[in-house]
């Protein structure tokens, strides 16, 4: 059998070689793509059709999840392994609902990371040892910790899509450019999504972006 081939989707250049460099060096995986955000791992399994894509969530623009969903939407053997510094409830249940085939944490082995690629490539899940235990809690103890409702689970994709690009910076008509809609169907989003969360400002929508995890603080 040939090498299964992989693509590596994350935002921080020194990380995306430290992979590269870590896969590269394994016999049955090799390294054909890499991507900065979330819209170029896209582009990258479209054009590169690998077996593998190793997700990073938080990129700018277009989110790993978004991106998730569109690479299962449209190719939906392509396996996804997840790999994250987020071990919160919602972010593992996003994820997994989104299409990921897998959730490692970025504080895991060498030994483990390979062992998740492997796992994931045979046809199975896999869950970080503390995320397995997160949702053990959540679905066998019966604590419910991943259903909260919340005016959080009323946006829309589309709407967190543009939540985070507001509080990355970019101005409605760089939005409207970017996500090939018009300006004034991203000021309604931006109206339905202060009106949702209660924010009164470009500032407080920065902010809310920043704990949910869109971006970095």
């Amino acid at each position: 059998m040939g090498k299964k081939r992989i693509v590596i989707a994350e935002d921080h250049t020194i990380l995306r070689e430290g992979l590269r460099a870590l896969l590269s060096s394994t016999p049955n995986l090799e390294v054909i793509g890499e991507a900065e955000n979330g819209r170029t791992a896209i582009q990258c399994v479209q054009n590169l059709k690998p077996d593998l894509v190793l997700m990073d969530l938080s990129m700018p623009k277009t989110s790993g999840m978004d991106a998730i969903r569109e690479i299962k939407k449209q190719f939906p053997d392509v396996r996804i392994l997840t790999l994250t510094i987020h071990d919160e409830d919602e972010y593992i249940l996003a994820a997994l609902q989104s299409g990921a085939d897998g959730y490692v944490l970025k504080d895991a082995t060498r030994g483990e990371l390979i062992m998740a690629i492997e796992t994931v490539l045979a046809g199975k899940s896999y869950l970080s040892p503390g995320v397995s235990e997160k949702v053990i809690d959540g679905y066998l103890e019966g604590k419910n910790t991943f259903r909260k409702n919340s005016a959080w689970d009323t946006v829309t994709n589309r709407e967190q899509e543009i939540l985070k690009l507001i509080a990355e910076g970019y101005k409605n008509r760089e939005i409207a450019d970017y996500l090939c809609i018009s300006v004034k169907t991203v000021e309604k989003h931006r109206a339905n999504l202060m009106k949702k969360l209660d924010l009164h400002s470009a500032s407080d929508m920065t902010a809310f972006a920043a704990k949910k995890g869109l971006i970095a603080e």
